[in-house]
């Protein structure tokens, strides 16, 4: 797997370049600045990109808006946001583009290299990853009245899970209950909710 790192701190920047080429991935350029990530983009063919969020010149959005750039240009090209802030509109504004697999984590995830590693992987797969504390913000703002409230303690943990990009058998698996007691919660939660039970239509029925 090809992959390119826009991040503007040196230290993670340099920590991410070892831990991926230490496990076989391919970096084929790592940038401080969100105008060198569309150029090595464009001049690498990259299969994934991870993005700090906020990059100069005014540090707020330019690395996830390089990105997006970035697939305009290369259909199809991988995106894993990284950012130190729970920013759950920046999150959905990279959900909500589609055109490839699309992640949204802390960068303190990073320090949990196996967690982040396997975000990694399913965002290069052509799947969504958003982080759980920006789930459980998204879960904490649901109006009164709201179905949510009708959820139990272990619904509300497997929409927490769906809505982070797990499918259902690793949320048995996650839960310690198997991929048939997960499915019936995950039947349960749609039913209750009124959205198909997977993670897409979770993501966003929790951005609706």
């Amino acid at each position: 797997m090809r992959i390119v790192i826009a991040e503007e701190d040196t230290l993670l920047r340099e920590g991410l370049v070892l831990l991926l080429r230490s496990e076989g991935f391919h970096v084929v350029a790592a940038v401080d600045h969100p105008g060198d990530l569309v150029a090595e983009a464009g001049a690498q063919a990259p299969d994934l990109a991870v993005v700090d969020v906020r990059m100069p010149p005014t540090f707020t959005d330019e690395g996830l808006r390089a990105a997006l750039e970035a697939r305009r240009r290369q259909p199809g090209l991988a995106i894993l946001a990284l950012s130190a802030f729970v920013e759950d509109g920046y999150a959905g504004d990279l959900l909500a583009a589609g055109g490839g697999g699309a992640g949204y984590l802390l960068k303190e995830r990073v320090g949990k290299p196996d967690e982040f590693l396997d975000a990694l992987r399913r965002v290069a797969a052509g799947g969504t990853v958003l982080d759980r504390d920006v789930v459980a913000a998204q879960l904490a703002r649901r109006r009164p009245g709201d179905p949510v409230a009708t959820l139990t303690a272990r619904e509300r943990e497997v929409v927490a899970l769906l809505a982070e990009g797990h499918s259902v058998p690793t949320i048995g698996r996650l839960l310690g209950i198997g991929t048939d007691a997960a499915r019936k919660h995950a039947g349960d939660v749609s039913a209750k909710l009124r959205v198909p039970g997977e993670a897409q239509s979770m993501l966003s029925w929790l951005r609706a």
